[in-house]
C-alpha cells in the first residue's frame, strides 16, 4: 500500500515541473524529486543489465587478464555518482544516502585499477598495455613508465615492451595472406580472360596487318614483356600486363575490424565537432542578456569543457586506432614483399633489381602506412562540409551559398593541380628509383671505382639525375605553395563573400556578435577538412603508384616448385645420374654450365620437360653467398651444432689454418658479402657450410676454381673426391681442373647448351670426340703427374697441418679485439644538438631563413588584425540598433575584412615559395656533401660498415631532408605564429587570462620536454632498427638460389619476421607515446577554453559580448593548434635527425687527396720498376700487421708470379700498390717516386689491375670499358677483339651500348672477366696487376686470356697472383708469400731445385722439374 501510494505521489507529481513553480527559474536550480528517483537510477541500472552477459563471460575466461569489463563498471558507478539527489529530509534516510555514496565514491576509484591474477604478473612487465585497467587506456597512463624511464636516460633497445599478439608480425602476416590467396586468385582469372579477349582482337587486327601477326602469339601467355610494349605504343593507351585491383579488398579484409571501430570513433568526434559552436552561440547571448542567471554562464563553462575532453578522448582513440593500422599494413605488405621475393620467378625477378625491391620494402609500404592513417577523412571531410554548411544557413540564411560558391569554384583549381602535382610525383620516384640503382652499384663496386679512379664519372653521374630530380622537386614544391595558397585564401574569402552578400542584400541583417562569432568558428571547422582534402587526395594518388608497383610484383609468377626449369641457353638435355656417382660437367665459357645447375635447383624457364630429383641438395655456388654473420653460423646455415661433425668438416675444408689467422676462430663476424675473408676462403667456407648439411645431392658449381692448386687437391681429396668425406653421396661437379677428372665417375661434356658427350674418362678419352681433343691440348703431362703423385704428398700436408687442432682460449665468451666486424650503428642520444639546426639554416641561407620568418610573422597579424577588425563590425549592432545601417560604413567594414584576409594567403604564398626555394638549395648542399665524402672515404670504411646502412642515409634520410623538413619547418612556423595570436588575443580581451598562463605553459612545457626525450630516441630507435631489416632482405635477395636449395625458406620468413617486430616494438610506443602527449595537451587546451570562457563569465558586466565571442572562439581553436604545435616541434626534431646521420657521413676522415700539388711526369711510369722497402701495412689501426717488412725489387718488364696459400697476403700487397690501405711503415716506389708522395688518382690512373671478382655496372658495356668516353669506338672494337669478345658482342643488337643488368647479371662469369681484361687493355698502363683473374674461367678461356696478356704486355710489368701454378710457370720470378711475409723469390726452375715451399707446392698441382721444361 506504501509503495503504492508513493508511487501517487512521484506520477500525480508533474514530471518536470511543479504546478506554478518551475525548477530551473531560480538562482540555484533543481530536477523534481521524480526525475531524481526514476530517471537518474534506471540509467545507470539498464546500462549495467545490459552489459551483464559480457561481464560474467569475462569473469568465466578469467584465466587470462581481461580489463575490458572495468570500463563498463566505470561507466555504471560514474553515472550513479551523478544521479545526486535532492534535499533527504529525515536523518537516517539522509545517513544512509551518504553512506551509499561514499561507497559509491570508493567503487568508482577501484573500478579504475586493474586486479591482475599472479601467474599474468610477468606477462604485464612484459607488455603493461595487458594489464591497463579502463582509465588508464582512454588516457594511455600506462605509457607513463616508459616516458619516465626515456625522459631520465636515452632507451634503447632492450627497453622496448613486448608487442600485443595481434600486431606481431607473424600474426598479420597469417591473415593477411589467408585472404590474399582468394582475392589474387580471383584476379589472375580476371586478367586471363582480360588477356584472351585481347589475344583474340590482336588476332583480327592481325588478318588485316600481317606485321603484327608475328606480335600475338606472345600475348595469349602474358609473357613477352617487349612485344607487350611494342603493342602498348601502338595502343598508346596504358595496359597493364598483370592481374590489378586486389590489393585493397584484400587490406580491407584483413583489417576490417580496426577500420569500423575506427569509423565509430570518427563519427561521434564529428558531431561533438559541432557542439562547441552552439554552445559558444548560448554563451554569447548569455553575455548580452544582463538579467540571466550566473548559473546559465558556468554551466555553459563546464559544458564547454566537458564536450572538449569527450571529444579529446574520442580523438585519441580514432587516431591510435588509424596510427596502428597504418602500421599493420604497413608489416602485412613488407612481409609480404619479403614471402614473395623467396618464391618469386626468376623472370620476375630480372625486372626488378635489388634496389628496386628493397624500395617496394621501404617507400611504397611506407606510402601505404601514410595514407591509411587518414583515410577515413575521405568520408569525414565531406560529412563535416555538409553539417557546417547547415549550421551556417541556419545562422545566415541563403548567402551561405555565397561562401559555397567559392569554395566549389576552388576544387577544379585543387583537381587541377593534384593531376599535375601525380604527373611529377611519378617522374621523382622515376629519378629516385635510377639514383638509388646507381648508389647501390657504387657502394657494392667501390673498390673497383677506387682502383680504377673512376669515381668522378660516376659522381657526376649521380649529380646529374639528381639536379633533374631537384627540378622536379622545385616544381612541386611551386604547386605545393599555389595549392597552400588557395587552401590558406577558402576561409577568408568564404568569409568574406559571405558576410559581405548577408549585410548587403537587405538594411536589416546586422552582423551581431552571435552570428559573427558562431559563423566563424563553424568557418573554423571547415578549414582542416577543406586543406586536409586535397592534400588526402594527392597522398591517395601518390599510393596509387605504390599500388601498382606491388601488385606487379606481387602478383608476378612464383618458381616452378613441380618441374624443374631451363634457359635458352639450354637446349635439349637428357641425363641420369645414379646415386653416389661423382659426375663432372666440363666445357667452354658460356657453354651453359651453370645453366645446368640452375635448371637442377629448378631456377629456370623450362619449355618444356621435367626433372626428377630424389633427396635433398645442398648447393655451393660458383660466386659463395656469405652472411652477414659469425663464420660459425655461416657454416651450421641454420642446423643444429654438433662438435664433433663441425671439427671434421673445417678439417676437411682445410678451414683451420684460416681460424688461426682468424681475430675471433669461428666466432669471427663475417661482413656483408664476406668482405674480410679472402675469395678462396668465402668458397670454402661456401663448401663447409654444404658438407656439413648433410645432404643427398650436392651441386658444386665449380667451387674450386678460387682457391690455391694445393688447396684445390686438399679439398678434392678429402671432401669431394672417391675417397673424400662425401665418397658415399651423388656429386656434380662443374669444374675446369683436368687434374681431377680421372678420378670421376662420369663425365658430362656440354657445348652450347647441349649434352655433346657424356661417359666415364677412359671411354671418352678413346673415343677421340670434342673432349679428347680438349684434353690432348691441355694435359700433355698427366701420364708422369700419375706416378709421382702419392710419394711425398702426405709430407707437404703434415707440414701444413702441424698446428691444426682447434685453438680454444680461456675467455672464449669475451670477443677479442677485432672479431667485431660490423660496429653497432651509432646512435646519437639527448637532445638533437642546435647546431643541428644552425648547420640545416646555413644550408638554407641566412637571408632566406630571416625573410621566411618575418613574412610569416607578418601574415599572422593581418589574421589577428582581421578577428579584431570583425569584432569591432559586430559591435556596429549595438550602435545602431533600430537605425538605418549606412552604407559607407558597409563598404569600409567589407573592404577592411576583405584585404586583411588576401593578404595573409599572399603572405603564406611568398612565405612558402622562399622556404621551397631555400629547402632546396639546402637538399642540394647536403646531398652532394655525402656524395662527394663517401666516394672519397677509405676502403675501410666500407669493409666495417654493412652497404645498407650507407644506402639508408642515401635513401630514408636523404628523402626526409628533401620532404619531410621543409614541410614541418613550414607547419612549425605557422603554429607558433598562431598560438602566439592566440594568447595575444584572449589576454587583450580578459587581461585575468594572463594570470593562468603561466601554470598552463609550465604544465605544457613539462608534458613536451618528457615526450619530446622519449619520442625522439623512439624515432631514432625507430630508424636503427630498420636498416637490419632491409641488409636482411638484400642478402636475402642476393642469397636466393642458395636458400631455396637447402629449403631454408622458412628460416628467413622467421628471421625476417623476428626483425620487423624488433622495428614494431619502437614504432608501436611511438604511436602511443603520440597520443599520450595529444591527450594531456588537449586536457591543457580544455582548460584554456575552460578559463576563457569562466572568465568572460565573471567580468560580463565589464565586457561586450562581441569581445567575449572573440576570445572564446580565438580558445576553442588552440587546443588543436597547441596539439599541431608539440606535433610540429618534435616532427621536426626528428626529422632533424636526418640531417644529423647525413652530417655524420660527411664527417667521416677521408682517404689522401685525389690530385696533390706534386704530380708525376706525364709518362710517368715510363720503365715500370716497383721496389718495396721494409713495407708493413696492417688493415686497421687496432689489428695485426699483414705484411711483415717486405723488401723486393722488380725490375722494368719483369713477369712476377705471387704464390701462397690463402690469406698470406697476396691480396693485401695488390691493395698496397694501389694504397687501398696505407703504409705503416716503409714505402713503395715506382720507378723512383713514392708512391705516397702524389695523389691517389695519379697513381691509380697509371697502374692497371684485372680484378678477383669480375664487377660491372648497369649501363651500357661501352660506359662499363670506358667511363669518361676517352676512347673511340674503333679502340674499343681493338681491345674486344683481343679479349675473344669480338664475335659475342657483334651479335647483339645493339653492339656497344647493350645495356648490362645490375652486376653484369646478364653475362656468364667468363664473359664479365674477359670484359675486365678489354677494361686493362684499353688502359694499357706499364704496370698490370692480375689478381687471380683465371678463377672462373675454363682452360680454353684461360689459354686465350694468357696468351693476350704475354703478347699485348710484353714490354709491361705484370705481377700475377695465381692459384693455378701453369699459368706463372714461365714468369720471370716467382714470390712465395706466407703469413705476410716473404718465404722464397727467385725463378721457377730455380726454386724447383732448391726444393722448398714453392717445390711442394708444384708437386701437388703435377708440374715437375722435366714437365716444366715442356711449358
Amino acid at each position: 500500500y506504501a509503495e503504492k501510494k508513493m508511487i501517487n505521489v512521484l506520477v500525480s507529481e508533474s514530471f518536470w515541473f511543479q504546478k506554478n513553480v518551475s525548477y530551473l527559474k531560480r538562482p540555484d536550480p533543481d530536477l523534481p524529486l521524480c526525475v531524481e528517483q526514476t530517471v537518474l537510477v534506471w540509467i545507470p541500472l539498464c546500462f549495467l543489465w545490459l552489459c551483464a552477459p559480457w561481464h560474467l563471460l569475462a569473469l568465466c575466461q578469467s584465466a587470462n587478464v581481461n580489463t575490458q569489463p572495468l570500463s563498463k563498471l566505470y561507466i555504471f558507478f560514474l553515472s550513479l555518482i551523478f544521479g545526486i539527489q535532492g534535499e533527504v529530509p529525515d536523518v537516517p534516510r539522509f545517513s544512509l544516502f551518504y553512506i551509499s555514496f561514499g561507497l559509491e565514491l570508493i567503487a568508482l576509484v577501484l573500478s579504475t585499477v586493474a586486479d591482475i591474477p599472479p601467474e599474468a604478473k610477468d606477462l604485464i612487465k612484459k607488455n603493461p598495455e595487458a594489464g591497463a585497467p579502463f582509465l588508464s587506456r582512454i588516457t594511455f597512463n600506462w605509457l607513463n613508465s616508459m616516458v619516465l624511464k626515456g625522459y631520465k636516460q636515452p632507451l634503447v633497445q632492450e627497453d622496448m615492451w613486448d608487442l600485443n599478439e595481434s600486431d606481431s608480425t607473424a600474426f598479420i602476416n597469417e591473415r593477411f595472406q589467408h585472404f590474399m590467396k582468394p582475392e589474387l586468385d580471383a584476379a589472375r582469372v580476371r586478367f586471363q580472360n582480360k588477356m584472351k579477349k585481347k589475344s583474340a582482337k590482336t588476332r583480327d587486327s592481325a588478318q588485316e596487318d600481317p606485321q603484327q601477326s608475328g606480335l600475338s602469339s606472345g600475348l595469349g601467355k602474358g609473357v613477352s614483356q617487349d612485344v607487350l610494349m611494342m603493342v602498348r605504343k601502338k595502343d598508346s593507351k596504358e595496359e597493364e600486363n598483370y592481374p590489378s585491383s586486389w590489393l585493397i579488398t584484400t587490406i580491407y579484409k584483413t583489417f576490417k575490424r580496426i577500420l569500423i571501430e575506427s569509423v565509430c570513433f570518427k563519427l561521434l568526434e564529428d558531431v561533438l565537432t559541432f557542439v562547441s559552436p552552439q554552445l559558444l552561440k548560448l554563451m554569447i547571448s548569455f553575455t548580452q542578456d544582463k538579467s540571466r542567471y550566473a548559473w546559465e554562464g558556468y554551466l555553459y563553462a563546464v559544458l564547454l569543457m566537458v564536450v572538449a575532453l569527450l571529444q579529446s578522448l574520442t580523438l585519441q582513440q580514432y587516431f591510435q586506432r588509424c596510427h596502428v593500422l597504418g602500421m599493420k599494413v604497413r608489416t602485412a605488405l613488407m612481409a609480404a614483399v619479403y614471402k614473395k621475393a623467396l618464391v618469386v620467378s626468376n623472370d620476375t625477378r630480372k625486372e626488378s633489381t635489388v634496389g628496386e625491391m628493397v624500395n617496394l620494402m621501404s617507400a611504397d609500404a611506407q606510402r601505404f602506412n601514410d595514407v591509411t592513417t587518414s583515410i577515413h577523412l575521405l568520408w569525414s571531410c565531406p560529412l563535416q562540409i555538409i553539417i557546417s554548411i547547415v549550421f551556417l544557413w541556419l545562422e545566415l540564411g541563403p548567402s551561405v551559398l555565397a561562401g559555397v560558391g567559392v569554395m566549389v569554384l576552388i576544387i577544379p583549381t585543387n583537381a587541377l593541380i593534384a593531376t599535375k602535382a601525380r604527373k611529377l610525383q611519378i617522374e621523382n620516384m622515376k629519378f629516385k628509383d635510377k639514383r638509388m640503382k646507381i648508389m647501390n652499384e657504387i657502394l657494392n663496386g667501390i673498390k673497383i671505382l677506387k682502383l680504377y679512379a673512376w669515381e668522378p664519372s660516376f659522381q657526376k653521374h649521380v649529380e646529374d639525375i639528381r639536379g633533374e630530380e631537384l627540378k622536379v622537386m622545385k616544381k612541386f614544391a611551386y604547386l605545393h605553395s599555389f595549392s597552400i595558397l588557395t587552401s590558406c585564401c577558402i576561409p577568408a574569402l568564404v568569409s568574406l563573400a559571405t558576410f559581405a552578400i548577408f549585410v548587403s542584400v537587405s538594411n536589416d541583417n546586422v552582423l551581431t556578435a552571435e552570428k559573427a562569432f558562431t559563423s566563424i568558428s563553424l568557418f573554423n571547422i571547415l578549414r582542416a577538412p577543406l586543406a586536409m582534402l586535397p592534400m588526402l587526395i594527392a597522398s591517395v594518388v601518390q599510393t596509387a603508384v605504390s599500388k601498382k608497383r606491388l601488385e606487379k610484383f606481387l602478383a608476378g609468377e612464383d618458381i616452378d616448385s613441380d618441374i624443374v626449369r631451363q634457359d635458352p641457353s639450354f637446349s635439349i638435355v637428357n641425363l641420369d645420374i645414379e646415386p653416389g656417382q661423382l659426375v663432372a660437367v666440363v666445357g667452354a665459357v658460356g657453354s651453359g654450365k651453370s645453366s645446368l645447375m640452375s635448371a637442377l635447383l629448378g631456377e629456370m624457364h623450362s619449355t618444356k620437360g621435367f626433372i626428377n630429383i630424389m633427396g635433398s641438395l645442398a648447393f655451393v655456388p660458383q660466386q659463395a653467398w656469405i652472411q652477414n654473420a659469425t663464420l660459425k653460423d655461416n657454416i651450421l646455415f641454420g642446423s643444429p651444432h654438433e662438435e664433433e661433425n663441425f671439427k671434421k668438416v673445417i678439417q676437411a675444408c682445410a678451414l683451420a689454418p684460416d681460424l688461426e689467422l682468424l681475430p675471433g676462430g669461428d666466432l669471427t663476424e663475417i661482413g656483408e658479402k664476406g668482405i674480410n675473408l679472402s675469395g678462396g676462403q668465402k668458397q670454402r667456407v661456401s663448401l663447409a657450410r654444404a658438407v656439413y648439411s648433410q645432404a643427398d645431392i650436392y651441386l658444386l658449381d665449380d667451387p674450386l676454381s678460387a682457391v690455391d692448386s694445393h688447396v684445390g687437391k686438399h679439398l678434392f681429396e678429402n671432401v669431394i673426391g672417391p675417397n673424400g668425406i662425401l665418397k658415399n653421396k651423388t656429386r656434380i661437379l662443374v669444374t675446369h681442373g683436368i687434374s681431377f677428372l680421372p678420378y670421376v665417375d662420369k663425365i658430362v661434356v656440354l657445348e652450347n647448351g647441349v649434352i655433346s658427350e657424356v661417359g666415364s674418362y677412359e671411354n671418352l678419352r678413346a673415343s677421340g670426340g670434342a673432349f679428347s681433343k680438349f684434353l690432348d691440348t691441355y694435359a700433355k703431362e698427366q701420364s708422369n703427374q700419375g706416378n709421382s703423385e702419392t710419394g711425398d704428398y702426405n709430407l707437404f700436408y703434415v707440414r701444413l697441418r702441424r698446428n691444426t687442432s682447434v685453438k680454444t682460449s680461456e675467455n672464449a665468451d669475451e670477443p677479442q679485439k677485432g672479431q667485431k666486424l660490423i660496429e653497432k650503428e651509432t646512435m646519437e642520444t639527448g637532445q638533437v644538438k642546435l647546431g643541428v639546426f644552425l648547420q640545416y639554416l646555413r644550408a638554407m641561407g641566412w637571408g632566406y631563413s630571416a625573410m621566411v620568418f618575418l613574412i610569416y610573422f607578418i601574415q599572422t597579424a593581418a589574421f589577428t588584425g582581421q578577428n579584431l577588425w570583425l569584432s569591432d563590425w559586430t559591435g556596429d549592432s549595438v550602435e545602431y540598433y533600430n537605425m538605418t545601417y549606412p552604407s559607407w560604413k558597409r563598404d569600409t567594414r567589407v573592404g577592411v575584412f576583405g584585404a586583411l584576409g588576401v593578404a595573409q594567403g599572399l603572405f603564406v604564398f611568398l612565405g612558402t615559395l622562399l622556404l621551397a626555394n631555400a629547402s632546396i638549395n639546402a637538399s642540394r648542399i647536403l646531398y652532394s656533401r655525402l656524395l662527394n665524402n663517401i666516394l672519397r672515404v677509405p676502403m675501410v670504411f666500407f669493409d666495417t660498415t654493412p652497404i645498407g646502412r650507407v644506402i639508408n642515409r642515401f635513401a630514408k634520410d636523404i628523402f626526409t631532408i628533401d620532404e619531410a623538413i621543409p614541410a614541418s619547418l613550414r607547419s612549425c612556423l605557422l603554429c607558433l605564429m598562431s598560438v602566439l595570436g592566440t594568447v595575444f588575443v584572449i589576454c587583450l580581451v580578459t587581461p585575468f587570462f594572463a594570470i593562468v598562463i603561466i601554470p598552463l605553459a609550465l604544465i605544457y612545457f613539462f608534458v613536451q620536454r618528457f615526450y619530446i626525450a622519449t619520442s625522439r630516441q623512439l624515432r631514432r630507435l625507430d630508424s636503427v632498427s630498420r636498416s637490419p631489416i632491409y641488409s636482411h632482405f638484400g642478402e636475402t635477395v642476393s642469397g636466393l638460389s642458395v636458400i631455396r636449395a637447402y629449403k631454408h625458406q622458412d628460416r628467413f620468413l622467421k628471421h625476417n619476421e623476428v626483425t620487423i617486430d624488433e622495428n614494431l616494438k619502437s614504432i608501436y610506443l611511438r604511436i602511443v607515446s603520440d597520443r599520450w602527449l595529444a591527450i594531456r595537451l588537449e586536457f591543457v587546451g580544455n582548460l584554456v577554453v575552460f578559463f576563457a570562457a569562466l572568465f568572460a563569465v565573471i567580468s560580463r558586466d565589464s565586457i561586450d559580448s562581441n569581445v567575449v565571442g572573440l576570445s572564446v572562439s580565438y580558445a576553442l581553436n588552440v587546443t588543436q593548434t597547441l596539439n599541431w604545435l608539440v606535433m610540429t616541434t618534435s616532427a621536426l626534431e626528428t626529422n632533424i635527425v636526418a640531417v644529423e646521420r647525413v652530417n655524420e657521413y660527411t664527417q667521416l676522415k677521408n682517404e689522401a687527396d685525389w690530385v696533390t700539388d706534386t704530380r708525376p711526369p706525364q709518362m710517368w711510369p715510363e720503365a715500370g720498376r716497383v721496389q718495396f722497402e721494409n713495407f708493413k701495412v696492417r688493415y686497421r689501426p687496432e689489428l695485426d700487421l699483414v705484411l711483415h717488412g717486405i723488401t723486393c725489387d722488380i725490375d722494368s718488364t719483369e713477369k712476377i708470379g705471387i704464390v701462397g696459400r690463402t690469406g698470406a697476403g697476396k691480396s693485401s700487397l695488390t691493395n698496397c700498390l694501389f694504397r687501398i690501405i696505407e703504409a705503416a711503415e716503409g714505402c713503395i716506389r715506382i720507378d723512383d717516386v713514392d708512391i705516397s708522395t702524389i695523389g691517389l688518382h695519379d697513381l691509380r690512373n697509371r697502374l692497371t689491375i684485372i680484378p678477383q671478382d669480375p664487377v660491372l655496372f648497369s649501363g651500357s658495356l661501352r660506359m662499363n670499358l670506358d667511363p669518361f668516353d676517352k676512347f673511340s669506338d674503333e679502340e674499343i672494337w681493338r681491345v674486344l677483339e683481343l679479349s675473344h669478345l669480338q664475335s659475342y658482342v657483334s651479335g647483339l643488337q645493339e653492339g656497344l651500348q647493350h645495356k648490362v643488368a645490375e652486376g653484369g647479371e646478364n653475362l656468364s662469369v667468363g664473359q664479365r672477366q674477359l670484359l675486365c681484361l678489354a677494361r686493362a687493355l684499353l688502359r694499357k698502363s706499364r704496370i698490370l696487376i692480375l689478381d687471380e683473374a683465371t678463377a672462373a674461367v675454363d682452360l680454353e678461356t684461360d689459354n686465350l686470356i694468357q696468351n693476350t696478356i704475354h703478347k699485348e704486355f710484353s714490354d709491361c710489368t705484370v705481377l700475377t697472383i695465381a692459384h693455378r701454378l701453369h699459368s706463372i710457370m714461365d714468369s720471370s720470378r716467382v714470390m712465395v708469400l706466407d703469413a705476410g711475409k716473404i718465404l722464397e723469390f727467385d725463378s721457377p726452375s730455380n726454386l724447383l731445385e732448391k726444393e722448398g715451399h714453392f717445390y711442394a707446392m708444384a708437386k701437388d698441382a703435377g708440374i715437375t722439374l722435366e714437365s716444366n721444361t715442356h711449358l
